[in-house]
């Protein structure tokens, strides 16, 4: 049995560096100084200046990807061997925390809740903006509502479930990995004349990271809201997403609350005419919390999924 189970769950310790991960994510949120990604970003935005010549290249691209991954997964690694026996889910879950941003995600979101529940629209306006690229100085209390729930849908899976995922199957260098990796596609994954070329491994490879986590997210929504009709929404409307992960995660998500989702928005001045996802009513500020509700309640789902495969690796 135990050579079908994914290879970190066979790790007697792994469960403490779980428990220690979310413990402190859940206890302290993302920290407010010092935080690595932020070293990460400028480190990256360093390397792309000198790797970006002449419009870039996919060969420089490349090259710039991996060579940031490979410095911080080799100090990993070398911190793991280093570590006397016995300690290293201290470290494996320090990564963790690091990673995750189960509560972060919950913050930035609910302030936007809690602008629209008091009808403080400049207020809902502006904790939007804080975590969508979108315009959103003319959104209505509707229009902030959608794109809110929009970000919490993604967002989960990138900020909680793929890293649980790369978590179970890799311990914490599959976290660093992912993260790492999903950072430098938010730098450098954009289709314009600047990243076209320079950034499509980033893209390419954050797809490839995220394309089995995605559809366990998009399952585990549907799991836990409309059923039927969320798998119908994630099997019709995410083949019409541009994103291949984005596309069932918020399909699947919009159908599992009966929400109406996507649609026109806009993007650096530019009007972008996205696919409906989802089916029911227009989002309402209250929908929101259900939004909010439903990830919190993917994650304990998670967890106690993970737990439960663990438990019958070790034994």
């Amino acid at each position: 049995m135990n050579s079908f189970l994914l290879p970190s769950l066979l790790n007697v310790d792994w469960a403490w560096a779980l428990l220690l991960g979310v413990g402190l994510d859940v206890a302290f949120g993302e920290p407010r100084r010092w935080h690595p990604l932020v070293g990460f970003g400028r480190l990256a935005l360093w390397v792309e200046q000198r790797c970006h010549r002449d419009g870039g290249s996919r060969v420089a691209g490349l090259a710039g990807w991996a060579l940031l991954l490979a410095a911080p997964l080799a100090l990993l690694l070398g911190l793991r061997a280093w570590l006397p026996p016995g300690f290293g889910w201290l470290l494996d879950g320090v990564v963790l925390y690091f990673a995750l941003g189960a509560r972060s995600l919950h913050e930035h979101v609910a302030r936007v809740r809690r602008a629209l529940v008091h009808g403080d629209m400049p207020e809902a306006r502006s904790a939007l903006q804080g975590i969508v690229t979108r315009d959103c100085s003319e959104l209505d209390a509707r229009g902030v509502a959608g794109a809110a729930i929009e970000s919490a849908l993604e967002n989960g899976n990138d900020a909680i479930f793929a890293t649980l995922f790369w978590f179970a199957v890799a311990g914490s260098p599959g976290v660093l990995v992912h993260r790492l990796a999903n950072t430098l596609d938010a730098m450098w994954g954009y289709r314009n004349e600047r990243f076209l070329r320079f950034g499509w491994a980033a893209a390419r490879a954050d797809d490839l990271l995220n394309w089995v986590p995605a559809r366990l997210t998009a399952l585990s929504y549907a799991a836990l809201g409309y059923t039927k009709l969320a798998l119908w929404c994630w099997r019709h409307q995410a083949p019409l997403w541009d994103s291949p992960n984005a596309g069932p995660v918020m399909a699947a998500g919009a159908g599992a609350l009966s929400l109406r989702l996507g649609g026109p928005a806009r993007y650096h001045g530019q009007v972008e005419t996205r696919p409906v996802l989802g089916a029911g009513h227009a989002p309402e500020p209250r929908d929101v919390s259900r939004a909010l509700a439903l990830v919190a309640s993917a994650m304990l789902l998670w967890l106690v999924v993970l737990s439960l495969l663990h438990l019958g690796a070790v034994r």
